[in-house]
């Protein structure tokens, strides 16, 4: 069984940063393929960023390329998400989640692929 809190969500103004962690329990973290995903009100949960085991993939939506960072460290049990030059339409709860060899299965974008999640933490971005 793997647990998974995330933190580091908040209120920010257009064009500043966050950084979210999402710290994992159990066993086998560094197994574990570790994927971000988001879900604002009213629309359905969306992919943001993959990041494979041994940290060498990444992958990201093409809404947050250039602006987002996925890392990790397995000594920690966790993972980031560095958020820079938000926009309001990042505003969204966010999700993160672990899986085994997903970041190879269509580029981590599946969340059904996903077989542990974290309760989210909400990011608001204010224009």
């Amino acid at each position: 069984q793997v647990q998974l809190v995330e933190s580091g969500g908040g209120l920010v103004q257009a064009g500043g940063s966050l950084r979210l962690s999402c710290a994992a329990s159990g066993r086998s973290f560094s197994s574990y393929d570790m994927g971000w995903f988001r879900q604002a009100p009213g629309k359905e949960r969306e992919f943001v960023a993959v990041i494979d085991w041994s940290g060498g993939s990444t992958y990201y939506a093409d809404s947050v390329k250039g602006r987002f960072t996925i890392s990790r460290d397995n000594a920690k049990n966790t993972v980031y998400l560095q958020m820079n030059s938000l926009k309001p339409e990042d505003t969204a709860v966010y999700y993160c989640a672990s899986g085994l060899n997903v970041a190879l299965i269509g580029g981590g974008k599946n969340s059904n692929a996903y077989r542990y999640w974290g309760q989210g933490t909400q990011v608001t971005v204010s224009s």
